[in-house]
């Protein structure tokens, strides 16, 4: 966490910079130039499509926070071989061509959910014994929707507390596959299905899943797209169908991650939030992640969006911010950076489709709602619409921001205290999970406007 004069360590808080009130100060005269660490998603799917490959892959570009480590962790343990240089970024990976080296291990996935997801199914259509363990946080996380997959793939699940069934901690007893079709909800989470997918492969037998709900598609359209870029296709044949032909097999690659446009997206709010341009190197619309969509959102606030070769600039609006009705399903983790900059906005912004961030790191509807409110801002849930919010204008009063143990809730809700005095962020070390250097960039950003 940033030790900075701004970081209270006696109350592990962090008090936000007031800096809208220099706005007559900022240097504008060129984009303000950001660069973000690697994708989280990228680097988790990634990992684990690397252990699926026959050979070394080179992962360039990877993130480092609290959850990749847990991932790459759990690589390890189950005697996958690495060579890893944090401070070049670089990732190498040998895997076995479908072949999990150890038999039996025990597999600690922290908070990270992309681990705890994909580990889970690729284990349990493999073969061995492989005891699964998690924080206290991703206990509280769903998992029954895959472990009743897997169970009718005909894996084992042994649970050593049988009143919490279908949540962490659980034994796999792992048989390979008993079928060769599937059914998964994923209302609560897409990384059931992106899990199964990426393991479809090793059936002998064409590989079908069957999906109930339409949930982050997104995210499994990053999945499929990755899946291909390592050498296997799975084909949407219907809406809710998905089927891998047998006989596919994954590639090694030297492979580069792109920049976490999901980190980048905080750093866009800051253009209409503080009237300035702002460039997050090598951010794409051709990105293969989700929350690009959140830099279209942006637009139809009043933005400007211009794409050249080094990345995206945002523009700040020519009047007012303006507020929106838009449907966030797609890009659902910038749901609580929108709710952060609604505020500032000349109207009423109401946010659809976000009914399953209640099952991520917090109940981020009740986190929002809650927040908001102590800042005296008006936001509520339509009763009528579960998965529903209106944030209304307001000016928002001082606050300590209660986290969650969320590290968007972190990231998020900082960017209120830089137009608004005397935010203050609780646990603000919450934010290592996906982005552990978060408030040093910010500040870093924050001294190049008045430079």
């Amino acid at each position: 966490m940033n030790r900075s004069t701004n970081y209270d360590a006696i109350t592990n808080t962090y008090k936000v910079p007031f800096v809208r009130e220099l706005q007559s100060s900022f240097n504008c005269t060129k984009p303000l130039k950001v660069t973000v660490p690697g994708s989280k998603s990228i680097t988790n799917r990634a990992l684990l499509l690397a252990t699926l490959a026959n050979g070394t892959s080179v992962l360039k570009g990877a993130l480092f926070s609290d959850d990749s480590r847990h991932f790459l962790k759990c690589v390890q343990d189950l005697g996958f071989k690495t060579i890893v240089d944090e401070d070049a970024k670089i990732i190498h990976v040998t895997g076995q061509g479908g072949i999990v080296p150890l038999t039996e291990a025990s597999q600690y996935v922290g908070s990270a959910g992309t681990a705890a997801r994909f580990l889970t199914a690729y284990l349990g259509i493999s073969h061995g014994i492989y005891h699964m363990d998690a924080s206290e946080q991703m206990r509280r996380r769903p998992m029954a929707p895959l472990l009743n997959s897997l169970q009718e793939l005909g894996c084992e699940i042994q649970y050593p507390d049988t009143s919490k069934e279908g949540y962490f901690p659980f034994t796999l007893k792992s048989k390979g596959f008993g079928s060769n079709k599937i059914t998964v909800d994923i209302e609560h989470s897409s990384q059931f299905l992106s899990a199964l997918l990426i393991a479809s492969c090793l059936c002998k037998e064409d590989f079908t899943v069957k999906v109930q709900g339409t949930h982050g598609m997104a995210y499994i359209e990053m999945t499929c797209k990755m899946m291909e870029q390592f050498g296997v296709s799975t084909h949407r044949t219907a809406p809710d169908t998905f089927v891998t032909a047998k006989g596919q097999k994954y590639n090694a690659l030297d492979y580069q991650i792109e920049p976490d446009v999901s980190a980048a997206c905080y750093f866009y709010a800051l253009a209409p939030l503080l009237g300035i341009p702002v460039l997050v190197e090598h951010v794409h619309f051709d990105s293969l992640q989700g929350d690009v969509a959140f830099l279209k959102i942006l637009e139809q606030m009043g933005c400007t969006l211009l794409e050249k070769e080094d990345g995206i600039t945002v523009l700040p609006p020519n009047g007012p911010l303006h507020g929106i009705t838009v449907d966030m399903s797609a890009c659902s983790d910038q749901a609580i950076t929108l709710a952060a900059i609604a505020p500032f906005a000349d109207t009423p912004t109401t946010i659809t489709g976000i009914g399953h961030i209640r099952f991520q790191e917090s109940d981020r509807i009740n986190a929002i709602v809650t927040e908001l409110g102590k800042m005296g801002i008006r936001c509520e849930e339509d009763v009528c619409c579960p998965g529903s919010i209106t944030i209304y204008p307001g000016t928002p009063k001082a606050c300590t921001v209660d986290t969650y143990d969320d590290h968007r809730m972190a990231m998020g809700f900082s960017l209120i205290g830089l137009c608004a005095p005397d935010i203050i962020i609780n646990d603000p070390g919450c934010c290592r999970k996906t982005f552990e250097n978060y408030f040093q960039v910010l500040e870093s950003v924050i001294d190049s406007l008045t430079s």
